[in-house]
């Protein structure tokens, strides 16, 4: 497949993100870019949010995953089906009934600015990690199959990526992503059902055939009853709930989408169908997964890293309207995540960290703040997509939920104590306990195989530092009550 037809894919996909910035970004304000003005219809955000919780690393690393892990992934996305009912009916009506721009201002009003501080940050650093990891597995595809042919650098590559996602989100932010998305969406989904169906020609089998054959093969295997595996199905299960709970309930990017829904009730329609659909899209990656471990063997096909199983196969083998959807494909997975990183970065630094909304900030210096601020972490994930290209070395979507577990279980630890417990905590404490959480964790993981009789921690790892969290809250409780004072807790 040519260089030069690559890049003009991805040149025409980018002049139509254009379009439709150029359509939602008039007359934007402030509220515009944060909540949309609250007018985003829920079943567009719906769509939508499958784009972005899917991103690059599903799209890659996930039918890569099979041939090692088989169908056991599976457990984990019904978790997230288990954490998404969660975040409907617990999460969100908090938020709404706060009114929250910034979920993390919830922890401001429960527990102190140190804890509020404390939540915000543990969400930049978790979102900073995560999109430059999902935005690394795409751009690096460009670089190996487009610019090193033209011996171009990769932080040249990563630079152009960047900009052109500055370009169309600096001045609409949520209203526009919410109609990006879709489209995005679209491509993606497009691309994962087209790709099943050239390779099902390419080994000469309809698709029935084609997914009896999966289904009777060892790489449908779901339950992985040793409880010492990392994959351990009980682990799977409840690591994907709380994922879910953390990753989207918990995080500014995913939640953002959410509270530009008109109503809570329009909010809770959005999670319910979204949840429900993408346990069935990302049942249709793992097919995909298995039927690239057939068409792979059946070639003499070998890859040295797992993420590189499907681009291999769809740009080197396929005919080349297969590769054609794939980088289409490949180009709307990446986007979703970037974008609505980048906006929500944006959003929780100027709320949560700057103050931007306070009475006391001047509005004449409100916009071009937040322009700075988007600015600055264009430049921040630049930087680290560049490292993660120095430090690859296993499959991104492992990395991925690694790190996410040591920097989202404080935030878990952070919301259980303060919607579950009445008790106050000694707000200036709490950035330590959040910080020693994750070193405690760490050092557990790391030697539990000699501590716990062989036992593993996979995903799961991110409950044990919520629950190390939680404690460490416990420890440093007073005798006051909530400073949210007559507001009802969400269980009540």
């Amino acid at each position: 497949m040519s260089p030069k037809l690559i890049a003009a894919i991805v040149g025409i996909y980018f002049l139509t993100l254009l379009v439709i910035t150029y359509l939602t970004s008039r007359n934007a304000t402030n509220h515009t870019f944060f909540l949309g003005n609250k007018k985003s219809p829920w079943y567009v955000v719906a769509f939508g949010m499958i784009g972005a919780s899917l991103s690059g690393v599903t799209f890659m690393s996930v039918p890569g995953w099979v041939k090692d892990t088989q169908f056991t992934y599976m457990m984990v996305v019904l978790g997230y089906l288990a954490g998404y009912i969660v975040i409907a009916t617990i999460l969100m009506p908090l938020y709404y009934r706060l009114n929250l721009t910034s979920i993390y201002s919830y922890l401001e009003g429960r527990f102190g600015n140190s804890t509020y501080k404390t939540g915000a940050s543990f969400f930049i650093l978790s979102r900073v990690i995560g999109a430059s990891l999902r935005m690394f597995i795409v751009v690096n595809v460009l670089q190996i199959f487009v610019f090193d042919t033209w011996n171009i650098p990769f932080y040249v590559t990563i630079f152009i990526f960047i900009v052109s996602i500055l370009i169309y989100t600096y001045k609409g932010g949520i209203r526009t992503i919410v109609w990006t998305d879709t489209l995005q969406t679209t491509f993606m989904l497009l691309a994962v059902v087209l790709s099943i169906v050239f390779i099902s020609k390419e080994l000469g089998l309809s698709f029935g055939s084609l997914l009896t054959k999966v289904f009777q093969s060892d790489y449908s295997r779901v339950l992985d009853t040793d409880w010492n595996s990392k994959r351990f199905f009980v682990k799977q299960f409840f690591s994907g709930m709380f994922i879910a709970i953390t990753m989207t309930g918990l995080d500014q990017e995913m939640m953002q989408k959410n509270l530009s829904c008109k109503s809570l009730k329009e909010a809770k329609l959005n999670m319910f169908t979204f949840s429900s659909v993408l346990v069935f899209v990302n049942l249709m990656f793992l097919i995909l997964g298995a039927i690239l471990v057939f068409y792979a063997g059946s070639k003499g096909i070998t890859v040295a890293n797992t993420d590189d199983l499907f681009p291999t196969i769809a740009i080197q083998h396929l005919v080349p309207i297969a590769g054609v959807i794939f980088i289409i494909g490949l180009i709307s997975a990446a986007y979703p995540s970037a974008d609505g990183a980048l906006t929500s970065l944006t959003t929780s630094f100027c709320i949560d960290i700057i103050g931007i909304n306070k009475p006391s900030f001047p509005e004449s210096k409100k916009i071009k703040v937040r322009y700075a601020v988007h600015l600055v972490f264009a430049v921040v994930l630049l930087i680290c997509i560049v490292i993660f290209k120095s430090l690859n070395n296993k499959a991104i979507i492992d990395n991925l939920f690694t790190i996410a577990g040591y920097t989202y279980g404080p935030l878990l630890g952070l919301y259980s104590f303060g919607m579950f417990t009445k008790w106050q905590v000694k707000d200036k404490w709490i950035p330590l306990v959040s910080i020693a959480s994750p070193v405690v964790c760490f050092l557990l993981s790391s030697f539990s195989a000699q501590l716990l009789w062989g036992y593993k921690f996979g995903f799961e790892l991110i409950i044990l530092n919520g629950v190390l969290t939680f404690f460490g809250l416990w420890l440093f409780r007073t005798n006051k009550t909530s400073l949210l004072g007559a507001q009802k807790s969400p269980q009540e």
